[in-house]
């Protein structure tokens, strides 16, 4: 069992992907990180945003070992690669058609939109895309997309 953590402006009591924000790195669905602080630097990033509530960070506990069952669609970046950056500019574009139960890789840089609009551009190459979407410490994200996978965090 690993700890993940949520930051948001409030506390999770129950999970609703309804209320998930579509465009992002992975595709709609809940995000955790596995280190506590960058859950909280998202979580007053988004007290932020909101202009309301108070920065919270909500941990859960999961059994990395689902990552490898079969009744999962799971797709795991161990680290940045082509592949992974236009997995991110398809997601972030609306454009992935493709669903995954949950999805783990390395979080993008904060200026990831800047970049993926270079690229678009044809400012820089896919080669370039990557090195600059590459987060400093490389804290990895799970995206947890259907109610399926929601199913198999535990709250602590």
């Amino acid at each position: 069992m690993i700890t993940l953590y949520h930051g948001s402006n409030v506390g999770i009591d129950l999970i609703c992907l309804d209320k998930c924000s579509p465009f992002k790195d992975f595709g709609r669905g809940f995000y955790l990180a596995d280190i506590e602080e960058q859950a909280w630097q998202m979580a007053v990033r988004r007290t932020r945003i909101a202009g309301e509530g108070e920065p919270t960070v909500t941990s859960y506990a999961f059994d990395e070992s689902l990552l490898e069952h079969p009744s999962l669609r799971v797709k795991v970046f161990t680290e940045p690669t082509e592949e992974w950056a236009l997995f991110i500019l398809a997601n972030r574009k609306g454009l992935e058609t493709q669903q995954f139960d949950i999805v783990v890789g390395p979080i993008a840089d904060d200026g990831v939109a800047f970049q993926l609009e270079r690229y678009l551009k044809h400012l820089i190459t896919l080669e370039v895309l990557v090195q600059e979407l590459v987060y400093r410490k490389l804290n990895r994200q799970y995206f947890f997309g259907t109610e399926l996978s929601i199913s198999k965090l535990l709250k602590l």
